[in-house]
């Protein structure tokens, strides 16, 4: 048993260590940080270089802790965060499957974390070594609540932040001249021209 949940724990965190660092430095064929950035701005969470870095630190980092045992709950909602994310704005309007993109993959990585946390690391772990084999429910539970709002703030902000980029990069349109009530008298008016640049 023990064993078995050492080698879960070196699987689940070495993908997401490798996870994150595609996104970080594109390692592992992944595309770097300027490519996930701009998935990211695609995808309403500005700014897409900071949204990104969070992203493949929580990944990359909470991988390392849930692989090593260390601080389990503290690696798992930063994971958990990661996942709950993707859910939300890449992969629930597709349904479970993940052959139709859908939410299947994370979902069980949320599980899997869960479960680590809630029986906790077991014996061959870091946190053993300081006294803790098992967290509980409570602290699996609360990882995932800490997750969920990581996730919640990280999306807000970046909504609020996309509306604001889109406000500013939309020109101001000039205000089309509403019709002249005078009917066609009015043709015979002369034309004011508008002002140039110089006339301010």
């Amino acid at each position: 048993m023990q064993l078995g949940l050492a080698v879960l724990r070196a699987i689940v965190g070495g993908l997401f260590f490798g996870h994150g660092t595609q996104k970080l430095a594109g390692w592992f064929k992944g595309h770097g940080l300027k490519a996930t950035a701009e998935a990211f701005e695609s995808m309403q969470l500005r700014p897409g270089v900071a949204h990104a870095t969070v992203a493949g630190v929580a990944e990359a980092g909470g991988g390392v802790l849930l692989a090593a045992g260390l601080a389990t709950p503290l690696g798992a909602a930063a994971l958990s965060g990661t996942m709950i994310t993707a859910i939300r704005k890449v992969h629930a309007p597709n349904g479970p499957w993940v052959a139709e993109g859908g939410y299947e993959y994370n979902l069980v990585l949320l599980a899997i974390v869960f479960a680590i946390t809630a029986e906790g690391p077991g014996l061959l772990s870091l946190d053993a070594l300081r006294g803790r084999t098992r967290w509980g429910t409570g602290w699996a539970l609360g990882q995932l609540a800490a997750g969920a709002l990581g996730s919640a703030l990280a999306i807000e902000l970046g909504a609020r932040q996309d509306r604001a980029a889109k406000s500013q990069e939309t020109p101001s349109r000039p205000a089309e001249a509403e019709p002249d009530a005078e009917g066609p008298a009015a043709d015979a008016r002369p034309l004011r021209s508008a002002p140039s640049p110089s006339q301010g």
